[in-house]
């Protein structure tokens, strides 16, 4: 494909397995936000229904969901990866996301020169559940053949660094390590003092209350269940809010129903805007099974929170020190338990740990640093001085 002329607007493919708003969702359309009406985009997810995150998108930008874009999953074949390759002509830049989006860049990797496809740069955030202990070794092989001619390699943390260098054995040149950013100055602790106590849907926090709160997914690798669990044994006064949506909902709800606390465990939904649900937590939360850089602890720092989570990729290097003895085994139900019991028992120290998260966030976790770093990458892969 030519090199795009500068007079051109751009117009990118994004590939997701999911665009559900997630983690790499919200980093996702944070960057369109910012690229603005500069870049057209085309975006598939792999999940056909799951599009939760194009509300997070910016109105009046020029966001396409194509209709009738081939599968990106399913049964390996020479002609399903051909009509799929076929599909991705006529972009400049094509952007895949994930496990899910994994045939994509196959079919990329066998059609490119070919059909004249324009480069691809793969984003890889973290695994299913499946692969939360131990990665799969035909996925290992499949993966390091599909990126064989992706321009980059953008992970979140070192974790997933070490994993592309030595199980996918990727060049150390096509790796790139981006912390995942947040506007930070949207998640001010003064501004939370302004939201009101019914900004969320179907839930108010109410005089005297104390909120436990996450932003998550409800899939089975953020182990929400384990997180009612270990929760149970916190004062009456403190409600667990689980922001978010997803299959596990109901399960979720049986546990906290089966230790007769469902009264004070609450899924308020999809929440649009994540500083208004962070405004309203007195604590964070993180239960999941496997993790890279979540978004979620950046924004809990951001907001002035102590966090108590599993040591799952990043998160024992991301909170600030102070923060580091509420950083408990991965698994470790108790351990999770007992940190909350902890924390949610002394305002004082709280305050302290949420201070210095909020100091670190601003420092290191900024939006506009990680929009900067992704678009010198994109204009690399371009042959473009500048990006957009």
């Amino acid at each position: 494909m030519s090199k795009p002329s500068s007079a051109k607007r751009l117009h990118l493919l994004h590939l997701h397995s999911t665009f559900d708003a997630g983690g790499k969702e919200r980093r996702s359309t944070g960057l369109i936000n910012r690229f603005g009406k500069a870049v057209d985009h085309s975006i598939v997810s792999a999940q056909p229904g799951a599009l939760g995150a194009r509300a997070l998108i910016d109105p009046g930008l020029p966001v396409h969901f194509p209709f009738g874009f081939p599968a990106l999953q399913g049964r390996f074949g020479v002609r399903r990866l051909q009509t799929l390759a076929r599909a991705m002509q006529g972009f400049d830049l094509i952007l895949t996301y994930n496990w899910g989006a994994m045939d994509a860049a196959m079919a990329h990797a066998m059609f490119a020169p070919t059909m004249g496809l324009a480069p691809l740069i793969h984003h890889e955030d973290g695994f299913h559940v499946d692969e939360a202990q131990r990665l799969k070794p035909t996925r290992n092989w499949y993966r390091r053949i599909a990126l064989a001619r992706a321009s980059a390699l953008i992970v979140p943390s070192r974790q997933l660094e070490q994993v592309a260098l030595e199980a996918w054995h990727q060049p150390a040149a096509r790796v790139h390590r981006i912390g995942n950013g947040i506007p930070v100055k949207d998640y001010d602790p003064a501004k939370a003092r302004r939201v009101r106590p019914d900004a969320l849907p179907r839930v108010v926090k109410r005089p005297g209350e104390k909120w436990v709160g996450t932003l998550a997914g409800l899939r089975q690798v953020k182990a929400l269940p384990r997180m009612v669990r270990a929760f149970r044994a916190l004062p009456e006064e403190w409600q667990l809010v689980i922001v978010g949506e997803g299959p596990e909902r109901e399960a979720i709800m049986a546990e906290a129903l089966k230790l007769e606390i469902g009264h004070r465990v609450h899924l308020p939904g999809y929440v649009a805007d994540p500083a208004q649900a962070t405004a309203l937590f007195d604590l964070f939360a993180l239960s999941s099974e496997s993790e890279q850089f979540p978004l979620s602890i950046v924004e809990a720092m951001a907001s002035g929170l102590a966090v108590a989570s599993t040591a799952v990729g990043d998160v024992p290097d991301m909170v600030a020190p102070e923060n580091a003895p509420f950083i408990t085994p991965a698994g470790d139900e108790a351990a999770l338990g007992a940190a909350l019991l902890q924390l949610a028992g002394d305002e004082t120290l709280r305050r302290r740990i949420g201070a210095a998260n909020r100091l670190r966030a601003c420092a290191e976790f900024d939006e506009a640093v990680m929009a900067r770093r992704h678009a010198a990458i994109y204009a690399q892969a371009l042959g473009l001085p500048v990006f957009p």
